[in-house]
C-alpha cells in the first residue's frame, strides 16, 4: 500500500477516534479497540490475524502497566484513607507559619500528587485549600487552588506510575526509573513557576458561586454533596469523567476520620512512604549506570530498582507504618487497598486498549508513514512529540488517550531511531508535557477544578487554562535544552 493511502487511513482513524469519544460519547476502551481492529482492516491485516494482534498488543502494554497502576492505587489509597493530604498540609503550615501557606500547600500537594490520581487527590485537599486560604488572609481561595491544581496536574501528566506516562514509557521503550527521576528533577523549577506565575493569573477578583464563596467565609467542613458534578460539556479527561471524581471524592472526604483507637501518623511517616518508591527507583537507576555488568551487586540492585518491586514495598511498608501501627486493623486496610483497584481498573483498560491502537498503528506501518512524513518535511521530532499530544488533548481532553495516541503514532520513528535511553526519556516527557498544555471545557480537570473553586467557566479558562499552557510549554523549553545538550 502506497504513502498515501496509509496516511489517509491514519488521518480518518483518528477523526473516528475523537468522534466515537467527543460525539457518541463512548468509553475511551471501547472507541480505542474499535478504532484499532477498523483500522487494522483496512489496511489489509487477515480478519483471522486480526483479534491475535489485539491481544499481542494488550497483553504488550499491560505487562508493565497493570503492576505500576494497580500498587501505585493501592499506595495511594493507603496515604488518602489514612489522612495524609491533611497531616502534611497541616504539618508544613505549622512549620513554615501562616505567610507562606501558599508554597506549603504546593509543596504538600505535590508529594500527595506522586501517588494519588489528581481528581481524588485534589478534592481531598479542597476543604484544606478554603481553609488555609482563609488564615492566610486571602480574598479568595482560588488564590491558592490554582496553583495547588495546576501542579498536581503537571505531576499526574508527567510522574509514573501515573497512567498516561506509564503507557507511553512502555510503548516508547524508555526507562521508566530515568523517566521518574527526570520528571521529579524538572518539577522543582516548573514549581516554582506555577507559585509566581498563580499569582499572576489569580490577581483579579473572582465572583465566585455563592455556596463556595459561603464556604470560605464561613468556616465548616465541604463535602462533595455541595458541589454539582460537572454536567455535559465536560469530557474524559484524566482517568475518568468528572462524574467518577466526585464520587471517589465522597470517600475522600472521610479521610482524616478518627475512629476510636485509630491514630494519625506524623507528616514525616507519610513523606517517607510516599519517599520509598523512589528513593529505590534512583538507586536501580543510579546503580545501573555505575557498576559493571558482571558486578554481582547489579543484579540486587536491578531488583531494588524495578519500579514494580519498588512500589510493592512502599506498599507493604505503609500498610503497616501508616495503617496497622496507627490502630486500623488489618482486614479494613485490605478493604482499602482491594477497593483502590476499581476506579484503577479502568485506567488499566483504557491503557490497554491505547496500547492495542499503537501496535496496530505500528505493525501496519501507519505510525511511521504518518510521523515518518512529518520528520520528512521537516518538523524535529521532539516538537512533533509535543504538538501531536496537544493536538490530542485540545481535540478530546482525556490527558491519557492524548499520550497513548502520540505514543503509538511515534512508536516506530522511535524503535527505528538511533535515539540514546535519555532523549527516549525526553521524548516521553515532551508527550506528557503536551497532554498538559492548553487543558480547557472538554477535560474533566477543568469541571473538578472550577465546581470546587466556584469559578465560572470564563474564569477557569483565565485560571486554569492558561496556567497549564505556561507549565506545559515551560517544561517542553526545559526538555528542548536538555535534548540540545545531549545530542
Amino acid at each position: 500500500m502506497g504513502t498515501g493511502y496509509l496516511v489517509a487511513v491514519a488521518v480518518a482513524a483518528i477523526v473516528l477516534l475523537l468522534v466515537l469519544v467527543m460525539k457518541v460519547k463512548l468509553p475511551a476502551f471501547v472507541a480505542l479497540l474499535l478504532v484499532a481492529v477498523g483500522t487494522a482492516l483496512a489496511t489489509g491485516v487477515p480478519p483471522e490475524e486480526v483479534v491475535p494482534l489485539v491481544v499481542e498488543g494488550m497483553g504488550g502494554t499491560l505487562g508493565t502497566v497493570a503492576l505500576l497502576v494497580g500498587l501505585g492505587a493501592m499506595l495511594g489509597s493507603i496515604v488518602e484513607k489514612t489522612g495524609g493530604a491533611q497531616i502534611l498540609a497541616d504539618g508544613l503550615a505549622e512549620r513554615l507559619g501562616p505567610k507562606r501557606v501558599g508554597p506549603a500547600l504546593l509543596l504538600a500537594s505535590s508529594i500527595v500528587a506522586v501517588p494519588i490520581f489528581f481528581d481524588v487527590a485534589f478534592i481531598i485537599l479542597v476543604p484544606i485549600i478554603l481553609s488555609f486560604a482563609r488564615s492566610a488572609g486571602h480574598r479568595s481561595p482560588v488564590i491558592v487552588g490554582i496553583p495547588v491544581a495546576v501542579l498536581m496536574v503537571f505531576l499526574h501528566n508527567t510522574v509514573p506510575p501515573h497512567p498516561g506516562v506509564t503507557g507511553s514509557s512502555t510503548l516508547l521503550g524508555a526507562d521508566i526509573g530515568l523517566v521518574t527521576i527526570t520528571a521529579l528533577l524538572i518539577a522543582v523549577p516548573i514549581g516554582l513557576l506555577c507559585h509566581v506565575a498563580g499569582k499572576l493569573v489569580t490577581r483579579p477578583d473572582f465572583d465566585l458561586a455563592p455556596r463556595v464563596r459561603e464556604q470560605f467565609e464561613r468556616p465548616g467542613v465541604l463535602t462533595t454533596g455541595d458541589v454539582d458534578a460537572p454536567s455535559g460539556g465536560a469530557g474524559r479527561g484524566h482517568e475518568g469523567d468528572g462524574e467518577r471524581a466526585v464520587a471517589a471524592g465522597g470517600s475522600a472526604a472521610v479521610a482524616a476520620r478518627t475512629d476510636s483507637g485509630v491514630t494519625r501518623p506524623s507528616p514525616l511517616a507519610v513523606v517517607l512512604m510516599v519517599a520509598v518508591p523512589v528513593i529505590m527507583i534512583a538507586i536501580g537507576t543510579v546503580g545501573g549506570l555505575l557498576l559493571a555488568d558482571d558486578s554481582p551487586a547489579l543484579g540486587v540492585v536491578s531488583l531494588v530498582g524495578a519500579p514494580a518491586f519498588a512500589l510493592l514495598v512502599a506498599v507493604m511498608l505503609s500498610l503497616y507504618v501508616l495503617g496497622v501501627r496507627h490502630g486500623w486493623g488489618r482486614t479494613q486496610m485490605g478493604e482499602v487497598m482491594d477497593a483502590s483497584l476499581a476506579p484503577a481498573a479502568i485506567v488499566v483498560f483504557v491503557t490497554g486498549a491505547g496500547g492495542v491502537f499503537a501496535r496496530v498503528l505500528s505493525e501496519t506501518g501507519l505510525g511511521g508513514s504518518i510521523s515518518g512524513l512529518l520528520v520528512g518535511a521537516g518538523v524535529p521530532v521532539l516538537l512533533l512529540a509535543f504538538l501531536i499530544a496537544t493536538v490530542f488533548k485540545v481535540a478530546q481532553g482525556s490527558g491519557t488517550v492524548a499520550t497513548l495516541a502520540a505514543a503509538g503514532l511515534l512508536q516506530s520513528t522511535v524503535e527505528g531511531g538511533d535515539f540514546s535511553a535519555f532523549q527516549v526519556v525526553l521524548l516521553v516527557l515532551a508527550i506528557a508535557c503536551g497532554s498538559i498544555a492548553l487543558s480547557h471545557i472538554n477535560d474533566s480537570g477543568f469541571w473538578i477544578v472550577t465546581r470546587f473553586l466556584g469559578l465560572s467557566v470564563a474564569d477557569g479558562l483565565r485560571t486554569w487554562t492558561v496556567l497549564c499552557t505556561i507549565l506545559g510549554w515551560t517544561t517542553f523549553a526545559i526538555i528542548s535544552l536538555l535534548w540540545v545538550l545531549v545530542s
